[in-house]
């Protein structure tokens, strides 16, 4: 029997069903003795989750062990660090490519990814080659003239031309590529030849190479060196045009003859007496004149026809100048016919008695037509090819008289002047 206030249920009988054994609970709890006996049996049944459920958070051992977080927060640093320096170098190359230049200008231009040429060129360069030269080469300054030469010793001695000194007096000075200056005198000229020795008041110079004017080609590179219209320093390139192109050239009473190198490099007033100069930085040439289609002088410009001294040529009569005083000019020992109307070759006028011509058999009204193999087509050229050789070299002659072609060797001589 209950009441509405304790309503309970029904103790089980005595004899009831005992727990089930599956149950979880305390197996014991019937004999509990603090037990209500009234209470009912409560059972707790654990459910396993079903499939889907979310797992449950693992517990934390507290004894384990902790793991040190610092290796993490260095790679994670270094990370940092390479991302933002590949950004930025992405970002400026982009920027640069997108014609935005650092700093906010534009950029003109392409953008080479090449690196930049070396500063030193290679010795064998045009460039290397002017390096080398440009030391030895001076700009001669005298009265009114200014023209080029360059040095040949050590203690200050310097090839120019004649035409260049002619007229100086006592000022004369030379300056150098690197803009220092130094007084000169005029140690002596040979105006048939226009070949001049002057000496720089400095030691301790670079003296240039000297080549062999023999051994050049046609096609052969060059390069002129000199002050063209008071330009100092300039330097040109061309090519051996022509070699022994005869020249008669000179003024004011002085005619000069050149077996000329002829070269297309440019040539200008003011480089007179500078050097002609080969692949080799040697000196071949002195730079002595040009043709032009001006009508004088003051209208003269280079149109590709430029004429040097060969350079043993001058070399022989610079250093007669130094060492004797004066230069000897080779002959032949014969006058020619210049201006006539000679088919092809050099008629003799006359014949020195006991000269080289006549001790060779060759007799007035004779026309030479070869000399060593070089066709002549008048009077001048014989002379111009036999100034270009030393006294006492022997010459091979090819000559006519009347229908006949004759041969004969001829051993050049020094005139008695």
């Amino acid at each position: 029997m209950t009441d509405g206030w304790n309503a309970r249920p029904a103790p089980p009988p005595a004899n009831g069903p005992p727990v089930p054994p599956e149950s979880p609970w305390w197996s014991d709890a019937l004999a509990d003795p603090w037990r209500d006996p009234y209470a009912p049996t409560a059972v707790v049944v654990q459910t396993p989750p079903t499939a889907g459920s979310p797992m449950p958070e693992p517990v934390v051992n507290p004894d384990a062990p902790r793991r040190s977080y610092a290796p993490i927060l260095l790679i994670c640093l270094i990370t940092a660090l390479l991302a933002g320096g590949l950004g930025g170098t992405l970002g400026y190359v982009f920027a640069v490519r997108g014609g935005v230049a650092p700093g906010g200008g534009t950029q003109l231009g392409a953008t080479s990814e090449d690196p930049p040429a070396a500063a030193n060129r290679a010795p064998d360069s045009l460039a290397g080659v002017a390096q080398k030269v440009l030391p030895s080469v001076v700009t001669v300054r005298v009265t009114g003239a200014i023209g080029s030469g360059f040095v040949v010793s050590e203690d200050g001695y310097v090839i120019t031309n004649d035409h260049v000194v002619e007229g100086g007096d006592d000022a004369m000075s030379v300056s150098f590529s690197d803009g220092s200056t130094a007084s000169a005198e005029l140690v002596g000229r040979d105006p048939q030849s226009d070949v001049a020795v002057i000496k720089v008041a400095k030691s301790g110079l670079t003296p240039v190479a000297i080549g062999n004017s023999d051994t050049i080609a046609v096609g052969d590179p060059v390069l002129a060196f000199g002050s063209p219209l008071a330009l100092v320093n300039t330097v040109t390139a061309g090519i051996v045009s022509a070699v022994d192109r005869t020249i008669e050239a000179g003024d004011a009473g002085t005619t000069r003859y050149y077996a000329a190198i002829q070269t297309d490099a440019a040539v200008n007033q003011g480089n007179s007496g500078g050097p002609l100069v080969n692949a080799a930085g040697q000196v071949i040439g002195v730079n002595s004149v040009i043709r032009s289609v001006g009508g004088n002088e003051t209208e003269a410009g280079n149109i590709g026809l430029a004429f040097a001294i060969p350079i043993n040529q001058a070399r022989r009569v610079a250093g007669d100048i130094i060492d004797h005083g004066k230069a000897r000019r080779t002959v032949i020992g014969a006058e020619v016919t210049t201006g006539g109307n000679t088919a092809t070759g050099a008629r003799l006028r006359s014949v020195e008695p006991s000269g080289p011509a006549a001790t060779a058999g060759l007799k007035a009204g004779d026309v030479i037509t070869k000399l060593d193999g070089h066709l002549l087509e008048e009077g001048t050229d014989l002379i111009a090819l036999v100034r270009k050789y030393a006294p006492g070299a022997t010459v091979s002659v090819e000559y006519r008289r009347g229908t006949k072609t004759q041969t004969a060797s001829v051993t050049l001589a020094a005139d008695s002047n």
